[in-house]
């Protein structure tokens, strides 16, 4: 194993140590960190050991999955956890996406002036571009909230996916805005600097020169880390705040709404707390789809890449389980790759044969997840991992669950 491998390893240390963390959830911490550790080092340097050709290809899996789970985690936030029923989840994604570029890119200048547009450039840094993007996709899903909570069921979810084509339509046809139909791009990744060839000039001299075995293409590996660090934090977050009252509350709102009123609960400031923070969430993950894609357009977030199959990870994996959610976002999006690999070789198969059958292929993915959601739905409606009944770690004599 070379030196470049063995760096690329230590990247990916971290996120291999985080996924320990959260299957030994359960031990002690003086056991678990230990346990975590070893765990994530035979994973990390073991890869690189033994398949160092697959692993860019895992590194970019394991970035849109993680995005993807913290996609999950926000309607989690909603549906999980006080049954809204929100299709509207790609216009909260693509507001926190949109957010990030505006904020942190420059104003375009010189010729790129006539040819891209956009509202405004601050220039600012990475994490003031995730907290914006937070903070402004709250407070349009506490705009939507107020008129449209009172809604139940079916309606809902025709209100929230139109409200979410509406977003989409508006950064489609206002240029001004965020340059139209035109891909917002040069969206600036943060922290690319450690694998220029000059380095960051604030890390020291000798990381900088053994840094410098890595190429600008490698910068994934470090991303990898950014995203896994902030997934661990939106799970942390929301763990202690659905194990909180304030979270049982929230349960026993979606579980018997009349029964929670009489027991003097606020019913609907309880749902619209419940939504915003899950749009919150949801607009925190557009902010770290942006810097990775580096270009973005309104394309991206149509409803069924960034909305329906959202909703399938969050069957498979647990609705109502945190755990659930991440895990349900890697297994589809796993499903969601290797489908593609399949079409893709079937369309180039079937091309000299049946060229309307091969144009018509890439349909076939979304027929297969269409098929895994049936599945779920008639066998494993409660999902991979169920939700857990007992959340309060003041129980005594009760194993948390």
């Amino acid at each position: 194993m070379d030196s470049l491998h063995v760096l690329k390893a230590c990247f990916l240390l971290v996120p291999a140590t985080l996924l320990g963390c959260l299957l030994f959830s359960r031990w002690r911490w003086f056991a678990r960190l230990p346990a975590a550790v070893a765990l994530g080092c035979v994973l990390a340097f073991g890869l690189a050991a033994w398949a160092p050709d697959a692993m860019d290809y895992l590194v970019s899996f394991s970035i849109m999955a993680t995005i993807y789970s913290i996609l999950s985690l926000g309607l989690n936030a909603q549906w999980g956890y006080n049954g809204h029923l929100n299709f509207g989840i790609a216009g909260f994604f693509a507001m926190g996406a949109f957010t990030m570029a505006l904020f942190v890119t420059s104003p375009p200048s010189g010729v790129m002036a006539a040819y891209a547009q956009q509202w405004f450039g601050l220039n600012a840094p990475f994490l003031v571009g995730v907290v914006a993007a937070g903070i402004l996709a709250g407070l349009l899903g506490y705009l939507i909230a107020q008129p449209i909570l009172h809604l139940r069921a079916d309606f809902l979810a025709i209100a929230t996916l139109g409200i979410a084509e509406i977003i989409r339509l508006i950064f489609q046809n206002e240029r001004w805005l965020a340059n139209g139909p035109q891909p917002l791009s040069g969206i600036p990744q943060p922290l690319s600097c450690v694998f220029d060839s000059d380095g960051c000039s604030w890390l020291p001299d000798g990381l900088n020169r053994a840094l410098s075995i890595m190429q600008p293409g490698d910068y994934s590996y470090l991303y990898l880390v950014i995203v896994t660090i902030s997934l661990a934090v939106v799970y942390m977050v929301l763990e202690a705040m659905v194990r909180s009252p304030w979270g049982r509350a929230l349960r026993a709102v979606r579980d018997e709404e009349d029964s929670a009123a009489m027991n003097g609960k606020h019913v609907k400031s309880l749902r619209v707390q419940s939504f915003v923070l899950g749009t919150v969430v949801m607009g925190v993950a557009g902010a770290l789809y942006a810097p990775y894609m580096v270009t973005i357009d309104y394309s991206h977030f149509k409803p069924l890449f960034a909305t329906f199959l959202v909703w399938v990870m969050l069957m498979l994996g647990g609705s109502g389980n945190n755990k659930g959610a991440i895990l349900g976002a890697f297994v589809i999006w796993a499903v969601w790759s290797g489908t593609g690999f399949v079409t893709d070789y079937l369309q180039t198969a079937l091309q000299g044969v049946a060229p309307d059958v091969a144009s018509r292929m890439s349909f076939l993915r979304w027929a297969f997840v269409g098929l895994l959601l049936a599945i779920i739905v008639l066998y494993r409606p409660q999902g991979i991992l169920p939700e857990k009944k007992r959340v309060s770690r003041f129980l005594k004599d009760v194993p948390e669950d």
